[in-house]
């Protein structure tokens, strides 16, 4: 079964594909590992290389690219990112958020940066993310509509956010086999 978790920087989708990964024992593929290595592969921030990516669509054709054959080599896997539900055919996906605020705060933890900067940082790569999403590919990232769950991460833990999608993939897995 493919799964693709996506959902706003700071959301938690890493750490529940992780945590999903390793409760199924299927791979994952992480869109957002893929483009933080590319920017420090060019020397570059997060926020230089979303300016860099807005001129340069091979980098998001590559990234999304690599990410679709990646998960179409497995039968099982769990595909983690922004676009990956758009990018990916799944059987099932999940759209994870909660309020920018405390994406925010996780960031400038995780990244050990002022939450000042972190929130400029945020901004500016979101908007960038929203208008090349929708230059390159016609994507309008705020639509939901191809999601089957979305779940709110400033509520819930990420192993609860886990055990909800794996009892999700059972029900699924029930339904495909007639039980």
């Amino acid at each position: 079964m493919r799964i693709t978790i996506s959902g706003p920087p700071g959301s938690g989708t890493t750490t529940v594909a992780r945590k999903l990964s390793e409760k199924l024992g299927y791979p994952v593929i992480s869109a957002g590992e893929v483009f933080r290595k590319l920017a420090r592969e060019h020397g570059m921030s997060l926020e230089e290389f979303s300016k860099y990516a807005e001129n340069n669509p091979d980098i998001d054709n590559l990234i999304d690219k690599r990410q679709r054959e990646e998960a179409l080599r497995y039968e099982n896997v769990v595909v983690e990112g922004r676009l990956s539900g758009w990018m990916v055919p799944a059987d099932l996906k999940v759209w994870i958020y909660c309020d920018k605020e405390i994406r925010i705060q996780r960031i400038a933890r995780r990244e050990k940066k002022p939450v000042e900067v972190v929130r400029n940082e945020t901004e500016i790569r979101e908007e960038l993310e929203k208008r090349r999403y929708l230059k390159i590919y016609g994507i309008d990232i705020e639509d939901r509509s191809l999601y089957h769950i979305m779940i709110n991460s400033a509520r819930f833990t990420a192993d609860q956010i886990a055990e909800m999608i794996f009892r999700a993939v059972e029900l699924i897995y029930d339904e495909k086999n007639g039980s």
